[in-house]
């Protein structure tokens, strides 16, 4: 318990190796351009007016990201967290099998608006140290969960207390109120069963609002004197081989980042798509007769050959497969609302089989691997190699192409000036006096 402790106090951006650092950064960039291009979505915009509605200023007020308006912080959370799940381009994390960043980095933003609002704010070495806890604290929570819990939760079932923890370092929250933070994060956390998700995909997604809310209110609770139960995901011996190499190995090393707006489990596939594009002019919606994908148990289930909205689209298999080779590329645009339409997609989606491959399940969930399998009209057949994801850890994307990427997520909805200005300040955001730059460039409408 007192390793813990030491960590959420004592822990200093610095500490961390430069390469981490580094990762933290590209995170953040990273979730705030997903952010930003899920602006004008439709869970977006449904969310958005939800809490407008229900979650008016009161003592505290926070911003809206990508929007500007002023509602309580608990609502900012919520709307933030959805925000970065309404478009299924962030990263993620093998062991845990979640995500953290799309919790943490908008609730942190959150609080961190709400006292800037009352007087108060911090170093930006100090957020990155915040930011470095929370993602630390949800990723090895979400591991203690995985190997204890008889179902797969989605990320929000663990991610709001690692929220919990930074934020208490933020209020200056004494070590038993930070203790009833965790507590009654853990206890209120929502139960998230996952795979319904997969197999029903609506605007729930990977309950990031859920979580952002649930720690930003465990928080405001503790700071208020409410007392909470231990927190097993981080005290209970059961739990303790997730917390043995706190502050000396790090778990968003293990992260993966996401070339594409899709669930993580299809990526493989497109992974290899996309080589086999670049190898083969022939590879051609009119030139196909068939594809078979084989993948693990859990790809397999997300099949979305005939998706009826963006949910359906961004959590299957075959439509962002039909996308990436009808229009050469996979963005935000693709898997749009509008875009489920597209009849030339929808039409190479019928010829698409999906099937699960033993093998590949069980090497699920160290590894996640596809083999594609195109048949060309002429008879020819074109197989990939069993395929990893890009960006995996050892298929890593560079802080260029996280770059790249935020570039090319926002230009819709942002101009370069914007853009360049948030990159600047995002990579050099320790050298900061605080962070007020950081969330009005982020609060902008």
């Amino acid at each position: 318990m007192s390793k813990f402790f030491d960590f959420v106090n004592g822990f200093n951006f610095k500490d961390a190796p430069i390469s981490t650092q580094l990762l933290i950064k590209n995170s953040l960039l990273d979730i705030i351009g997903v952010v930003a291009a899920a602006k004008d979505n439709n869970t977006n915009v449904k969310l958005r007016n939800f809490v407008l509605e229900q979650y008016p200023k009161g003592d505290l007020g926070a911003r809206i990201l990508f929007d500007g308006r002023v509602i309580s912080p608990l609502g900012a959370a919520w709307a933030g967290g959805f925000a970065a799940d309404s478009l299924d381009a962030h990263e993620g994390h093998f062991l845990s099998k979640g995500h953290a960043g799309a919790t943490v980095v908008p609730g942190l933003l959150s609080l961190m608006d709400a006292y800037k609002e009352g007087g108060k704010s911090v170093s930006g070495e100090e957020f990155l140290s915040l930011l470095t806890i929370a993602y630390e604290t949800s990723l090895r929570a979400g591991v203690a969960l995985m190997n204890s819990a008889s179902d797969y939760h989605a990320s929000g079932a663990f991610s709001g207390i690692g929220l919990a923890a930074a934020g208490a370092r933020a209020l200056n929250l004494k070590q038993d109120a930070l203790f009833h933070a965790l507590g009654i994060a853990e206890y209120f956390a929502p139960r998230c069963p996952m795979m319904r998700l997969v197999d029903h995909p609506t605007n729930l997604r990977d309950a990031h609002g859920a979580g952002a809310f649930s720690g930003m209110n465990a928080l405001m609770m503790a700071k208020n004197g409410v007392t909470g139960a231990p927190a097993d995901l981080i005290f209970a011996e059961s739990s303790a081989s997730a917390w043995r190499t706190l502050w000396t190995e790090w778990e968003i090393d293990n992260q993966y980042f996401k070339p594409w707006p899709v669930c993580r489990w299809a990526q493989p596939a497109l992974t290899a798509v996309e080589a086999m594009l670049e190898l083969d002019a022939n590879i051609q919606e009119p030139n196909i007769e068939s594809i078979t994908i084989k993948t693990f148990h859990e790809s397999m289930r997300l099949q979305g050959h005939q998706p009826s909205n963006a949910d359906e689209a961004q959590y299957g298999l075959a439509f962002p497969v039909a996308a990436m080779i009808c229009h050469g590329q996979l963005g935000p645009k693709q898997v749009s609302d509008e875009a489920v339409f597209d009849e030339r997609v929808l039409a190479l989606c019928s010829r698409i089989h999906i099937v699960e491959s033993e093998e590949l399940s069980n090497r699920f969930p160290a590894e996640i691997l596809s083999i594609v399998e195109i048949t060309l009209s002429d008879g020819a057949v074109i197989k990939s190699p069993i395929s990893q994801a890009k960006g995996d850890p050892n298929t890593a994307m560079t802080k260029e192409d996280i770059i790249q990427k935020f570039i090319q997520y926002t230009s819709p909805m942002m101009s370069v000036d914007l853009q360049n200005a948030l990159i600047e300040e995002v990579y050099s955001l320790e050298q900061r006096p605080d962070v007020s730059r950081l969330l009005d460039l982020i609060t902008r409408n």
